[in-house]
């Protein structure tokens, strides 16, 4: 479990294509300080440490995640926000993420209003009752507040802090970023579903 705050930034040192995964080396402040079986978010993939080299670490995305996000396009060099996972005693800032991808978006629009961003993201209409005026949604891991919303896209604002300390930074029109929408809002939506289904 996650809450979408990103505590640093990594890089993308290695990539290496297994069968049908692809294997990572990401370079990263933190790398050193991780355990092998941790848990932690990529972009908001959650994703297995499987081994550690000083700064480095090493995770693998089999063929399930490479189809859900946008791990598939990562390249040497690529900037990627990590979180590792929640403790229970500490403050929830963000909102509960899971760390497991819905769908992956496209940014189609990038304005500057003096001193903050917005930044517009298109997906795919079927999920179209998981993204609500005002409600949490996570992009790339982030945890942020999604409005001007329509039946396919929404928009979300960046203050200075969080352009400095994520991917954002690195964020242009026509790059695809992973999204994981409300736990909670998924549960009310498949409930109801269930309820039409058998009525």
């Amino acid at each position: 479990m996650f809450t979408g705050i990103i505590e640093t930034i990594g890089f993308v040192r290695e990539v290496h294509a297994r069968g049908g995964n692809i294997t990572f080396w990401i370079e990263s402040s933190i790398s050193k300080e991780l355990k092998i079986d941790q848990s932690l978010a990529h972009n908001g993939v959650c994703l297995t440490v499987e081994e550690t080299r000083g700064n480095l670490h090493r995770v693998t995305a089999i063929k399930e995640t490479l189809e859900k996000t946008t791990m598939g396009e990562w390249t040497d060099g690529r900037i990627l926000n990590l979180e590792r996972c929640l403790k229970p005693s500490d403050r929830l800032d963000g909102h509960f993420v899971q760390g497991h991808v819905d769908t992956r978006a496209t940014c189609i629009e990038k304005k500057s209003f003096d001193g903050s961003w917005q930044y517009r993201f298109r997906f795919p209409e079927n999920f179209a009752s998981l993204v609500i005026e005002k409600g949490s949604i996570c992009v790339d891991g982030i945890s942020l507040t999604a409005f001007n919303v329509s039946a396919d896209a929404f928009t979300v604002a960046i203050i200075p802090y969080t352009l400095q300390h994520t991917n954002m930074q690195d964020l242009s029109i026509g790059d695809l970023v992973n999204l994981e929408f409300d736990m909670i809002g998924k549960y009310v939506v498949r409930k109801m579903q269930l309820e039409l289904q058998n009525s």
